[in-house]
């Protein structure tokens, strides 16, 4: 029974992003929880050492300006080309400093006799009388046409200078408009037309796949547990992924997970419906394992629980032909087992060395595994799960730092739950196949449509030759 799913994720506390990029079937070398954290203390310790003995007297580079980057607005660049304007015309036309001699000609006056005085203004007097004539007249009109001519020339000059700043200024708001218009993206532009060299529909959505990464920061659930524990330091956050059991390439959850936890603390926190089924059906299965590497992670808390790893070993033991050459397969693939079967043998493979461990015992710290890689969790005797690691870094500031708070769901699927095909209001709760009466099949009932549908007045069933099921839900 397939139900139609949205994925969805709990938002509440921020997640600082970080770690390395996923690209798709990218698996990562082997590696361990105390490999990572005594790699990555190595290389900060470098980077410490080298920035306490890095020569500090040496100058530093220039800033860089990025007054040219900015975007000026229209009415900014009037008020920048008159001001410069401006500035130049006060420069042209600044007079130059009176010199010394009025002043010391002035200071020599007061100390002058009378007689110098009465002389002085005889002298005026005369001037004044000379300047009567055609001669002077016509010296003072020349003067006062060369002052205007000039004060003309100014003038104009400023004018000049004000329009080619204001050109210029223009031709540079030209190009910062060209600029912002060529910097949008054409697929948010209405009035991009697809070209014949356009990036077509499904390219563009299979490199916005490697883009995702640089989404805003992602939202995860609150802890709701009272108790406080604290984390210790350095501790690695893990992030595990889990998959559907036959919708293989959905992720039904996802969970920040700390290296120093158990696997137990993980497997308690998976969801799968079979587990409910199976309470419901009264055949709930405690024992589950999981596959990582070479070591096979039993759940054995329960005193009913079975070792689901032991029939394997048993396998292994006595019939090694048979499992070499489901493991080669494996490994190897279809089409080199085929090759092989022409051309020889050319390789010889050996089988893993397995080994079990009990899943309470062990920490995720005590694993070795690869980034990326897909694992098996299987539970309810053949619910098979494939989990990845996907990313492993140090706990961040913005982690939360409470121990009992983990594994945080960062990712849970929401199933869509099915209603009535009768009345199309309320929850299915029963699932018919083969039902003559039903208007589909698999048809879906509530519980009073299932009733009036299938049974009488004297409330017994009208007919028999159909399968009905409990249809579970969230």
């Amino acid at each position: 029974m397939e139900e139609e799913i949205e994925g969805r994720g709990e938002l509440s506390n921020s997640i600082p992003r970080g770690g390395p990029i996923y690209v798709p079937n990218l698996v990562g070398p082997l590696s361990s929880v105390p490999n990572f954290e005594s790699s990555l203390l190595l290389q900060l310790q470098n980077l410490e050492a080298e920035l306490c003995t890095s020569d500090s007297s040496q100058p530093l580079d220039e800033d860089i300006s990025v007054d040219e980057l900015k975007i000026l607005s229209e009415g900014e660049l009037v008020d920048m080309a008159m001001k410069e304007a401006l500035q130049q015309g006060e420069n042209h036309d600044c007079p130059p400093q009176p010199s010394q001699e009025p002043a010391q000609e002035r200071s020599r006056n007061k100390h002058e006799s009378p007689e110098s005085i009465t002389r002085g203004e005889n002298v005026s007097s005369s001037l004044e009388t000379s300047s009567g004539s055609p001669s002077a007249s016509g010296c003072i009109e020349n003067n006062n046409l060369r002052k205007r001519k000039k004060r003309k020339a100014n003038n104009h000059a400023i004018e000049n200078s004000y329009t080619a700043k204001v050109e210029e200024l223009v031709k540079i708001k030209q190009k910062q408009d060209e600029d912002k218009a060529a910097a949008k993206l054409h697929s948010f532009n209405a009035s991009c037309k697809i070209t014949e060299g356009a990036i077509t529909l499904s390219e563009r959505t299979e490199r916005m796949k490697s883009l995702r990464f640089t989404r805003s920061a992602t939202k995860v659930k609150s802890p709701s547990t009272g108790e406080q524990i604290a984390v210790q330091y350095p501790e690695v956050v893990l992030s595990v992924e889990v998959y559907h059991n036959s919708r293989k390439w959905a992720k039904t959850q996802e969970f920040l997970v700390l290296g120093r936890q158990t696997l137990t603390e993980l497997r308690d926190k998976i969801y799968c419906l079979t587990d409910q089924m199976m309470q419901k059906a009264g055949q709930h299965d405690p024992s589950g394992y999981f596959l990582i590497e070479d070591v096979f992670c039993n759940d054995l808390r329960d005193p009913s629980a079975i070792d689901y790893s032991e029939p394997i070993f048993d396998w292994l033991r006595n019939s090694k032909d048979e499992a070499l050459k489901k493991w080669e397969c494996i490994i190897n693939g279809e089409l080199q087992q085929k090759q092989k079967a022409i051309v020889g043998d050319v390789t010889g493979l050996r089988l893993p060395h397995f080994k079990a461990v009990n899943m309470h015992m062990t920490r995720f710290c005590d694993l070795k595994f690869r980034l990326g890689a897909g694992y098996l969790y299987c539970h309810q005797g053949d619910c098979k799960h494939t989990i990845v690691i996907r990313d492993m870094r140090l706990i961040h500031p913005e982690d939360v730092h409470n121990r009992a708070g983990y594994p945080i769901v960062l990712f849970q699927l929401k199933f869509r739950v099915q209603k009535c095909n009768v009345c199309k209001i309320y929850r299915a709760t029963k699932v018919t196949v083969n039902d003559k009466w039903a208007q589909k099949n698999p048809c879906y009932f509530c519980k009073d449509c299932y009733f009036l549908l299938h049974y009488g007045k004297d409330e017994s069933l009208l007919y028999s030759d159909f399968s009905v099921y409990d249809y579970l839900h969230d």
